[in-house]
């Protein structure tokens, strides 16, 4: 399920539509006319008694399963009538009488598992409105503009009927500018999601506080840690002998900070996390030199972290992505072409935040047909104004350097 949340939240792929409420029916005729047309018909009728349960096929309703079973002492009633006209019947109701019995056995059993489905699909849809209504806090809806920068995602969890799985995002007014997050939680399901919930917590609160990306990072490290050693304590609180596996040593997450400012100013650190692409004159991957290792697999604290700097034109923007959607792939095999893909959504020279996400988001989710393997996240941050016409140069980029603390 692919979620654009900047242009109107998530968009769901729909079902095919299939005739269920035709088919007990369809069931009672065939059957009726068989029994009406064979010499030894009668025998079988007791397959009447699956209508009351193919009533219950798409939905489970006690109304359906009663005019299932309606339906199918109908069709008894008929051939058995039919049958004794002709004289191809013996004598005696034995034989319809089973039968009957048979489909009001089966229209109780029907009832009673349509009662109970019932209530076991009301119970699954609040526990799907609690799981909804906690994975949307998580991944709160992004604000569609923070001052002259447009803001727009899409998302899609590769686990079905989940909204949010291993990939995560954020962006934030701050008193150094806006912040962006953008990561990618290894695995999937709960361990991937307790990681980002302590990932995006603990950025929700340093973007405000720490004045410098370097200082976001480390504090990001600092989370992650302190979140894999509780959860290594809560699933084995009681390792004894050898000195214990330290849990970091196999957890980590691919994490890209991003800082804009008013005037178009941009700072990016990653740690291995996919390049992100400048939106301009031309559409380009933004080189990051020498990349950081996942975060998790190296020392913050210890190592000087390479911040790329630059400048994005008015009209221009920034493509930022996981790994989920430069790496979708389609029944043959072959990658998601990103690069065509955004020459695309930006060929007549127009540059729109949504427009680009809901692009790319429709693009991935054909391309695979219908099936990601890994979860995908992008966020588009566009500057407000009208962009130059002439081709400009590459915008001047600096590899700043914060240095480790000591």
């Amino acid at each position: 399920m692919i979620l654009t949340r900047a242009v109107g939240g998530p968009r769901r792929i729909p079902r095919p539509v299939v005739p269920w409420a035709a088919l007990p029916a369809a069931w009672a005729v065939a059957l009726g006319a068989l029994a009406w047309w064979l010499p030894d018909g009668g025998d079988l009728l007791p397959g009447l008694a699956v209508t009351p349960v193919l009533a219950l096929a798409d939905r489970a309703r006690r109304l359906r399963a009663l005019a299932g079973g309606v339906l199918a002492g109908g069709a008894v009633a008929l051939a058995v009538l039919g049958a004794e006209l002709a004289g191809e019947v013996p004598s005696g109701a034995g034989p319809a009488l089973g039968c009957a019995a048979t489909v009001l056995a089966a229209v109780g059993a029907g009832m009673w598992a349509a009662a109970r489905r019932s209530g076991l699909s009301a119970e699954l849809d609040r526990a799907r409105e609690i799981a909804t209504a906690a994975q949307e806090v998580l991944l709160r809806p992004l604000p569609r503009r923070t001052g002259p920068w447009s803001v727009a995602s899409a998302y899609a969890s590769a686990s079905r009927g989940a909204l949010i799985g291993g990939d995560f995002y954020e962006v934030l007014v701050t008193p150094y500018g806006v912040r962006a997050l953008i990561g990618d939680a290894r695995g999937h399901g709960l361990p991937a999601i307790g990681m980002v919930a302590a990932l995006l917590g603990s950025f929700r609160e340093a973007a405000h506080q720490e004045p410098d990306q370097a200082g976001v990072l480390r504090r990001l490290d600092e989370a992650l840690r302190r979140h894999l050693r509780e959860r290594a304590h809560e699933e084995h609180p009681a390792v004894t002998g050898s000195a214990p596996r330290d849990p970091v040593a196999e957890e980590f997450a691919t994490v890209q900070l991003v800082q804009l400012g008013g005037d178009g100013a941009f700072q990016v650190i990653s740690c291995g996390h996919p390049e992100p692409y400048l939106l301009g004159q031309s559409v380009r991957p933004l080189p990051l030199g020498d990349p950081l290792p996942p975060l998790g697999l190296f020392e913050t604290a210890r190592t000087v972290l390479p911040v790329r700097a630059g400048r994005i034109a008015p009209g221009e923007g920034l493509l930022l992505h996981t790994d989920g959607l430069q790496d979708a792939r389609d029944g043959s095999g072959r990658f998601f072409p990103l690069r065509d893909a955004l020459y695309e959504a930006t060929g007549d020279g127009t540059l729109s935040g949504p427009g680009l996400a809901d692009h790319l988001g429709t693009a991935v989710r054909q391309h695979a047909g219908g099936r990601l393997r890994d979860d995908m996240a992008l966020l588009v941050l566009v500057r407000d104004g009208a962009r130059a016409r002439s081709r400009d140069l590459p915008p001047r980029t600096a590899v700043l350097s914060a240095a480790p603390r000591t």
